[in-house]
């Protein structure tokens, strides 16, 4: 939470989330602790039978990345909407970086808001996630 929220504005961008390659051990936690044991996210064999090189991360663990990088800008509390769009799989051994940058501002109920644009993007260029989020960038007066 490096910037002033007083001092957002449009075109702010959100400190990048650089995160390390997507691990088989990785997947191994994260398909139980979500509940998603898809045999193609751990199962390389399953992978091949449908014409894939290897399993892909669970696109939720992306979804959980981006709300990272929101957590990291700001109190969980201010995030008031949070939407994602799959846009293509992220391999296992992909190394995955979360950025976002605030579209506009305006003032709802009360409260001024941040609407972001959200995107993850792999390192050879290919974007895996996109989304959005609106944030409060007053603190919470409940």
């Amino acid at each position: 939470m490096s910037t002033a929220l007083t001092d957002v504005e449009v075109g702010s961008e959100l400190p990048p989330l650089e995160l390390p390659p997507i691990t088989r051990t990785t997947l191994a936690l994260f398909g139980p602790a979500s509940g998603d044991l898809n045999p193609i996210h751990l199962d390389i064999d399953v992978a091949r039978s449908v014409g894939l090189d290897d399993v892909f991360a669970h696109g939720m663990l992306s979804m959980a990345y981006l709300g990272r990088l929101l957590t990291n800008w700001v109190p969980q509390d201010r995030i008031r909407t949070f939407a994602v769009r799959f846009a293509a799989i992220t391999p296992v051994h992909a190394q995955p970086t979360c950025t976002g940058r605030v579209v506009a501002i305006d003032k709802i109920d009360g409260e001024r808001r941040a609407d972001l644009e959200l995107t993850i993007t792999l390192a050879d260029g290919t974007v895996t996630l996109t989304g959005t989020a609106t944030i409060a960038l007053d603190e919470s007066t409940t």
